[in-house]
């Protein structure tokens, strides 16, 4: 991979994830959601090895060597045809309505989109045989018994975790041979359109205003380009379930901690809170860390917080900072 992206330093997991046989034809990768925080750098890192289609609905995008289309997945019956005028050699769905207070708020557009349209997608490619990464969450499980694998079972106590655990069940029904992919709390640099809590937790500090992060919320987040070569990896091997959880179980506060000491801010601005004190629309799960020892295995190597932030500072060094998302 060229040093352009930054990842010359991770040549050992790039050959993993896009060398040869990533290309498993020569009909397009689908990339839903091409213009979200995932799916831009997705549709970047996959761009030189595959022919890339990406999707977006309200916020068109470029990427060099990627086609953007613009489709709104709600609209099954468009969808289908588009589909099949594009006829994709692989799909992987990343599109979402992935805020849980969002989803709380408005569960009919929260099961259209994470359920309906994914349903769409699968059927679609299971009836012709076209691989299929539909990307999950995290919050399929209550937070009661972390550190979770794949062979745990899922218990979800929000909207949006409960139709993206509905979703992975009925692909399954759908497709002979999904592959789900549960995502964690991703970080890394903003996109043209879109950021992560990260870009929050910058423009308040940069603010030099006080921070309130959760003391008792444990996540494994991990490095989004680190994210995106694992579902290449995925795509590649053709897994049924995999967690792509990153190294560490942190807290929001210590993550908030490691982002004062890497980018030089007062760590006197973050204010330790209790996640079970503050209200919110959507319940959050207390622990949502999870066991990743199966994609290690296969060759995933997500890079640690400290890492993974800095490698975000490095960017904007390069790049120059976002003029609307810090970072």
């Amino acid at each position: 991979m060229g040093p352009e992206l930054g990842l010359e330093n991770k040549s050992p997991g790039i050959a993993m994830a896009t060398d040869n046989r990533d290309r498993i034809c020569d009909r397009p990768l689908l990339i839903t959601g091409a213009s979200g925080f995932l799916g831009w750098h997705l549709t970047r890192l996959a761009s030189p090895y595959w022919s890339v289609q990406g999707t977006y609905h309200q916020h068109p995008v470029d990427q060099v060597g990627v086609t953007m289309t613009c489709l709104d997945l709600s609209d099954l019956d468009r969808v289908q045809a588009w589909l099949a005028a594009l006829n994709p050699g692989a799909v992987i769905h990343t599109a979402a309505l992935s805020q849980p207070n969002v989803c709380e708020h408005q569960p009919q557009q929260s099961y259209a989109i994470n359920v309906k349209a994914t349903c769409t997608l699968a059927e679609f490619c299971g009836q012709r045989s076209i691989p299929f990464v539909f990307t999950s969450t995290e919050q399929v499980f209550d937070g009661e018994a972390a550190p979770y694998s794949e062979g745990s079972t899922p218990r979800p106590i929000n909207t949006y975790g409960q139709h993206k655990l509905e979703a992975e069940q009925r692909i399954q029904t759908l497709h002979p041979h999904p592959i789900i992919c549960r995502l964690p709390l991703l970080y890394g640099p903003a996109t043209p359109r879109a950021g992560s809590f990260l870009q929050g937790f910058f423009q308040t500090l940069a603010a030099g205003q006080p921070l309130s992060v959760f003391v008792d919320e444990f996540r494994s987040p991990a490095y989004v380009e680190d994210v995106a070569l694992g579902l290449l990896l995925a795509l590649r091997e053709g897994v049924d379930l995999l967690h792509l959880g990153g190294p560490e179980r942190i807290s929001r506060y210590h993550f908030g901690l490691r982002i004062a000491e890497i980018f030089n801010v007062s760590p006197a601005l973050l204010v330790p809170t209790e996640q079970r004190h503050s209200t919110m629309a959507a319940r959050r799960p207390a622990d949502l860390s999870t066991d990743n020892q199966r994609a290690l295995a296969l060759g995933y190597q997500p890079r640690d917080v400290a890492a993974g932030l800095r490698a975000v500072r490095d960017w904007s060094e390069r790049t120059g900072p976002n003029p609307t998302l810090v970072y």
